[in-house]
């Protein structure tokens, strides 16, 4: 059974749904070590005081917030949650809004909600409100000692809880070089867009998520078994020589390359990048070739190259 990560409540209007939380994904990272390469012993680092330079062990350290230079208001854990008790026991429903309304840029960390004892009835009745009606609802939760807006999902069974990222979270993209719909330099013919979408339409396929995996980490630990058969168990590979990358132009046939992606053969040649403003230059004049000088006459080596001539031979 998951251990719950939080307890408390749904709360909208004068519904009181109890809930629990429950992470909704795990993390398989490369766990990778760092050691010394000199004998490759494990590298640590310790928690010391700051003063005195000595090691602080986890039982003698507690959270402060420094309101001045040097001084701190020391607190703990039971400060945090009775500083706002409803803050951190419930999920505040603020409002219901159409889920496409929210960018994918603001979800954020989702996390499964499961009712918490004789809250069956009105946890589904909330899962089949918010089906019904296309809706999510956008709350406030305190998870450990941050106020995090979230939106309340239903996936199938389950309502999920999605933490947002703020308004203010969400850089501005003012300063980044996004070609418009209307600017000349990205101007697209309806040729390209029909053989785009014709691609696009021919790779659509059902979502299944179980056929994608982390190829990468698989390449990793595969390298990793395989050095461990190999005994190279405490050997560093140094970098070698990276392949350059493939040179490319800067104007590209799109036509060509939807052409080959569907599998089909470019209508003709591309021209190359640095030749789009140039005229194609004219075939050379062949040169005339000279008569042709007799065989001996022909064979004759260089004079400074010409090989001595062969002894006869004595009778």
């Amino acid at each position: 059974m998951a251990r719950s990560l939080w307890k408390g409540a749904i709360s909208f209007g004068l519904v009181h749904i109890p809930v629990e939380m429950y992470s909704a994904t795990s993390e398989h990272a490369l766990d990778l070590t760092m050691l010394d390469r000199r004998d490759f012993s494990p590298v640590g680092f310790k928690r010391y005081n700051k003063n005195n330079n000595q090691e602080v062990s986890w039982d003698d350290i507690v959270k402060g917030y420094a309101y001045a230079d040097g001084a701190y208001v020391v607190l703990s854990e039971e400060d945090l949650r009775r500083a706002n008790v409803e803050a951190t026991q419930t999920i505040d429903i603020l409002a219901f809004v159409d889920a496409e309304q929210v960018p994918l840029l603001y979800y954020d960390s989702p996390y499964y909600l499961a009712p918490g004892k004789g809250g069956d009835k009105v946890y589904a009745l909330l899962r089949e409100t918010l089906r019904k009606t296309g809706k999510i609802g956008i709350a406030n939760v305190v998870i450990r000692v941050k106020q995090h807006l979230a939106a309340l999902v239903c996936v199938g069974d389950v309502i999920v809880m999605n933490t947002l990222r703020y308004d203010d979270e969400i850089r501005s993209t003012d300063e980044l070089n996004i070609p418009s719909s209307t600017a000349k330099a990205a101007a697209i013919t309806d040729k390209e867009l029909k053989m785009a979408m014709a691609l696009v339409e021919g790779m659509s396929e059902d979502w299944k998520p179980a056929q994608y995996h982390d190829s990468y980490r698989d390449d990793v630990l595969a390298l990793v078994e395989k050095k461990i058969r190999e005994h190279q168990t405490k050997t560093v590979t140094m970098p070698g020589k990276e392949k350059a990358p493939a040179h490319t132009g800067n104007v590209v046939d799109l036509v060509a390359l939807l052409q080959k992606s569907l599998g089909k053969k470019p209508a003709g040649k591309t021209r190359a990048a640095n030749d789009d403003d140039e005229e194609e230059a004219p075939p050379a004049p062949k040169r005339k070739t000279a008569a042709k000088a007799p065989a001996k006459a022909a064979a004759k080596p260089p004079a400074k190259a010409r090989a001595a001539p062969a002894r006869r031979k004595s009778a």
